[in-house]
Order: structure tokens, then sequence, then C-alpha cells
């Protein structure tokens, strides 16, 4: 395999504070590559970093062998790198069907597609992750399992070539959990690679062959899932009792 993202040597810096400090990853073609660490460890400012939304202080991101570093968020993800957000948003007032066509709007096929055919998209998209059946309703009136999946659509109809998923299982029960996980399989499937930031040790091991581990910023392992779960750092940093 070939690395279609690369992350080399980021740091970003809020005033004094170090979020993320000289961290480096790459992102297989195909692959799902797990990203866990405690809170505050700088996993979604890297996700952000990649996406576009936050500015690195140092460091490269590139993408299909090109730098982005420069790449304003919107361009970045017309080149396909779509995310999902940890504290969901949609946009009030907007169905769901609507929400989804947002995203269809701004990927990939951003600036050329027409609403209809963004609506379309969003149909076969909210069907995929299983809101076939909420396309008319209000977006902001979906429960939080809801809005989860909605998140997953919105980023998908974006076309994305590569998936930065950030939490979408969080807070939600282990028939939901089960559920996403066969739904990011089939993201996957479909030659999208995904990076996948989750607190859910159940699906980042049944996701990921390769995981990386932030901790105060910092890369602390990576390598095999099974292999860098029971690390001794890791254990120690982040899993403790979660291990058993």
């Amino acid at each position: 395999m070939s690395a279609i993202l690369e992350v080399r040597h980021v740091t970003r810096r809020f005033a004094g504070l170090v979020a993320v400090n000289d961290v480096s990853l790459s992102l297989e073609t195909g692959e799902i590559l797990g990203l866990i660490g405690p809170n505050g460890a700088g996993k979604t400012t890297l996700i952000s970093l990649i996406s576009g939304t936050l500015e690195p202080t140092a460091g490269n991101i590139l993408f299909q062998e090109k730098d982005i570093t420069g790449l304003a968020a919107y361009r970045r993800a017309r080149l396909g790198i779509g995310r999902t957000f940890q504290i969901m948003q949609p946009f009030p007032g907007l169905s769901v069907l609507d929400n989804v066509a947002v995203g269809a709007l701004f990927g990939r096929g951003g600036g050329q597609a027409k609403l209809a055919l963004a609506r379309e998209q969003a149909r076969v998209c909210l069907h995929f992750v299983g809101l076939s059946k909420e396309v008319d309703q209000r977006a902001d009136e979906l429960g939080g399992p809801g809005r989860k999946r909605l998140e997953l659509a919105k980023a998908l109809a974006m076309q994305p070539k590569v998936l930065l998923c950030d939490e979408v299982m969080s807070g939600l029960n282990m028939v939901e959990i089960e559920e996403l996980i066969g739904v990011i399989r089939k993201v996957c499937d479909q030659g999208i690679s995904v990076l996948v930031i989750e607190h859910v040790i159940k699906a980042i091991k049944s996701l990921s062959t390769r995981l990386i581990v932030l901790h105060h910023g910092e890369k602390i392992a990576e390598g095999n899932t099974d292999a860098v779960l029971s690390d001794p750092a890791v254990v120690q940093a982040y899993l403790g009792k979660r291990r058993t």
C-alpha cells in the first residue's frame, strides 16, 4: 500500500500551550487507522490540522504526495478530505436531506453540483448510514444516535478519498456501536481511507489493524493494534482499567 495522507512533524501551539507536538503519521490507501488517547491529548486538534480548519505552527501535511499545508479547508474538501465533528451541530431549520446535501455541494463536486443532484447524492448517503426514514425530518430534531449518523452521512456526501471520523460512536449503546462499525467497514470497502478517533476500544480493535496513541500532544506509540494496546506506556497513560 502507498500513503494517501502524510503528516510530517506537525506542531500546533495556542499561545503557551502546545496542543500537538512534532507528530508524524501516514494513512495508507484503503486503511482504517485508529487514533486514541486521553481527553486533551490533541486528537481533535490533529484532525483539524489535517482538514484545514486549523493551521499548523510547524510541519507539513501531504495528500496524495502533494503538500496541502497552506490550503484552505474548502479546497482540501474538494480534493477529497472529509471529516465528522465531535460536537454535532446540524444546520437548524433544514431537513435531514438538505443537511447532507450541503455536504455534497461542499465536497469534491462543490462548485459544480446542482441542488437536485446534491439531494440525490444525499439520499444515497442517508440510506447508507441508515437514515432513509428521516430524510424529511428537521435535522435539529434528531436524537444523539441519529445526529451521529447524520454527521457521517454529511461527510460521505462530500465524496471523500480520506474520511476523518471524530468519535462517531461516543454516547451510543453496544447495538448502535456494532451497527456503525459495520457502516465504517463498508466505507473502507468502497476504497475510502479512514482515520478514526474513538474511546470505544471494542470499535478500535474491530476496525483498525494499526493504531497511534497521543498523550499530551505527543505520539507515544504506533503499530499493530493489539501490540499497542498491550504497551505498558499506553496502559499507564490511557487504558488503565479499560484494559480489563
